[in-house]
C-alpha cells in the first residue's frame, strides 16, 4: 500500500513498479476499474479502448487485463474490501509525516505485521500463502518502467517552463528553447536534448512558481543592481556565514564586492552547497576575502591538499613587516621640508 498526493497517471504507473519490485514478479492478469487513466472509451461492444500510457506500460511488463463492469463494485468486492481495512487499520486516526516517503514506510510496516495474520477459512497466515501465490508471477522482471508524464515544450523568455499550470525554472541560458519535461510523482525533470538542465520538487498547487536561485545567478552577475530584489532569491536562505562574506566584501569593494559575492554563490554550480559554505567559512577565518580564494579553498578541500594562503608555509620568501603610522613621522616629513 502507497499513498500518493493525487490519482495521476505517473502515480498509478508508479504504484504499478512499486508493486511488482515488492513481488518480485509481474502477474499474468490484473483486473482493473474503469478508470479514465487506463480506458480511454468503451465503445459500442463492451470492448475497452486503452490509453497511450497504459498500452505503454503493458507491453513493458507484458501482462493482460480484466475489467470490471461500469458501476458494479461487486464484481471486484475483494478489492474493495480490501481498501475498507486498510483506510479504518492503517489511516485511523489520520497519520501525520512529514513526508510522502515517511507515510509510505509506516504503511508498508503495517503492511507487513499484517502478513502474519491467518484470516478465518484459510489454512495458513497471509505471508504463507502469498508465497505460494508468488510462484505463479513472471519473473524475472523487466528493467524498472520510468513512471512518468512526458511532455514537449518550450522555455519562456523569463526563463521558465509550465507543467500542470506551474512554473518551473531553468538557466537563463536556456531561454526560447525547446526542452522535454518528464512529470514523476515527486518531481519534474526538464531536459533540453540529451542534457538534464533542470530538477524541481513537483508542486501540486495551482499557478504556484518553483525557482532554482542557482538558474539566475549568471544574469544577476551582469545586472549586480537586481540582486537584492530578484524574484527567484526571494526566501532563499543561505548559511549565516554568506551573509556575513557579503557584508565584509561590500565594505571593501561596494558594488564589485556584491559581483564578487554572486559569483562566490555561483560556485554552487559546480560544487555542493556544504562545500562552498565549509570554504567561505575557512576564508572568513583566514581574512582572505574574495572569490579567488574561497575558490581556491573549495578545491583545496575537495583534492585533500593544504590551501597555499598561509605564506608560513613559504619560509624562503622575504617576510614584510608594515609598521603601524605614528603621527611624529608626519612631524620629521613637515621638518625636513621646512629645511
Amino acid at each position: 500500500m502507497v499513498g500518493y498526493p493525487a490519482e495521476t497517471t505517473e502515480a498509478f504507473c508508479d504504484g504499478h513498479v512499486r508493486a511488482f519490485a515488492f513481488f518480485g514478479g509481474v502477474p499474468k492478469s490484473i483486473l482493473y476499474d474503469n478508470t479514465k487513466i487506463v480506458v480511454a472509451r468503451i465503445l459500442g461492444d463492451g470492448k475497452r479502448q486503452r490509453t497511450r500510457v497504459f498500452t505503454e506500460l503493458q507491453s513493458h511488463y507484458l501482462f493482460e487485463d480484466r475489467f470490471g463492469r461500469p458501476g458494479k463494485g461487486n464484481d471486484k468486492g475483494k478489492v474493495e474490501g480490501l481498501v475498507g481495512y486498510a483506510r479504518r487499520n492503517f489511516l485511523v486516526p489520520i497519520p501525520v509525516f512529514e513526508s510522502f516517503a515517511a507515510l509510505n514506510a509506516h504503511l508498508l510496516e503495517c503492511c507487513r505485521r499484517r502478513m502474519g495474520d491467518c484470516l478465518r477459512g484459510h489454512d495458513g497466515t497471509i505471508g504463507e500463502r502469498l508465497e505460494r501465490d508468488l510462484a505463479a508471477l513472471q519473473t524475472p522482471l523487466p528493467a524498472p518502467y520510468d513512471a512518468c508524464e512526458k511532455v514537449a515544450t518550450t522555455v519562456s523568455s523569463l526563463s521558465l517552463v509550465r507543467y500542470r499550470l506551474n512554473d518551473y525554472s531553468v538557466p537563463t541560458t536556456y531561454g526560447h528553447r525547446d526542452v522535454f519535461v518528464r512529470g514523476y510523482v515527486h518531481e519534474v525533470v526538464i531536459s533540453c536534448g540529451a542534457k538534464v538542465i533542470a530538477r524541481h520538487p513537483r508542486s501540486y498547487e495551482r499557478e504556484d512558481f518553483v525557482f532554482d536561485p542557482l538558474h539566475y545567478l549568471a544574469l544577476i552577475e551582469q545586472k549586480i543592481n537586481a540582486l537584492d530584489q530578484a524574484a527567484p532569491l526571494a526566501g532563499w536562505r543561505l548559511p549565516e556565514e554568506f551573509m556575513t562574506l557579503r557584508r565584509l566584501l561590500e565594505a571593501r569593494m561596494s558594488k564589485q564586492g556584491k559581483r564578487e559575492f554572486v559569483q562566490v554563490l555561483r560556485l554552487m554550480e559546480v560544487f555542493r552547497a556544504d562545500e562552498v559554505a565549509a570554504a567561505v567559512r575557512d576564508a572568513i577565518a583566514r581574512g582572505a576575502i574574495g572569490f579567488d580564494a574561497v575558490k581556491h579553498l573549495v578545491l583545496c578541500r575537495i583534492q585533500r591538499r593544504p590551501p597555499r594562503l598561509d605564506m608560513t608555509v613559504y619560509p624562503y620568501l622575504p617576510q614584510v613587516h608594515v609598521a603601524m603610522t605614528l603621527a611624529k613621522t608626519y612631524l620629521g616629513l613637515l621638518t625636513r621640508a621646512a629645511s
